[in-house]
């Protein structure tokens, strides 16, 4: 057990220490129907890769998830009806084919606490045992980029719109998890490019 802990303490360790502009990341968002992952359920999930500062939009995913019990009001917020859900796949088959990405790629959420939280009773539940090697959050990057500047936060300055404001990035006003993937991911290459400023950056700089 000891050997298993301090062979992942340094594998993390050398990943901190890795250009962060040069790794492939999986940029995920998830469409629920509440904000308690006890309660609550993963209405979809969608995932969109970046691969050397490259979003690749051709192997991005948008699953939805037939297990449903009650879509509360996801269909007003998200825009999926019964139909879209009857014609999803299970959350099993859904978590299996996301956690495939785990051990080559770097997770990325906006809002890592929300997300991986209902991920991580998910999988629990799925029993997938295989952990992400690395989690980063733009919505922390961009917590410590306004703490550092001393800059007030106020109570809507970390949304993912207000955030890609920030840096000139287009609105995206749809709820959808995988307009928001895209979304995030270009928020973090807009965040490593302000941050690293021409210089090498580390992935250790936006943990």
């Amino acid at each position: 057990m000891v050997k298993k802990l301090l062979t992942r303490y340094l594998k993390r360790r050398k990943l901190l220490g890795k250009n962060a502009l040069q790794q492939r990341y999986l940029v995920i968002d998830l469409e629920l129907t509440g904000l308690d992952a006890k309660q609550h359920e993963i209405v979809s999930l969608a995932w969109v890769i970046i691969d050397n500062q490259c979003i690749k939009m051709s192997e991005s995913q948008h699953l939805i998830n037939k297990d449903v019990k009650s879509l509360a009001q996801s269909p007003v917020f998200h825009g999926i009806s019964d139909d879209a859900i009857a014609k999803g796949q299970s959350l099993n088959s859904i978590l299996t084919q996301l956690s495939r990405h785990f051990s080559d790629c770097i997770l990325v959420f906006h809002n890592a606490m929300l997300d991986w939280g209902f991920l991580k009773i998910a999988l629990k539940n799925a029993n997938i045992t295989i952990r992400p090697k690395l989690i980063i959050d733009t919505l922390h990057i961009e917590q410590k980029r306004l703490f550092h500047h001393s800059t007030e936060i106020k109570q809507d300055d970390l949304t993912l719109n207000a955030c890609r404001t920030r840096y000139e990035l287009p609105s995206y006003h749809c709820h959808h998890a995988l307009t928001d993937a895209q979304a995030t991911a270009e928020l973090l290459l807009a965040q490593c490019h302000q941050i690293s400023r021409g210089k090498e950056l580390k992935v250790g700089e936006l943990t």
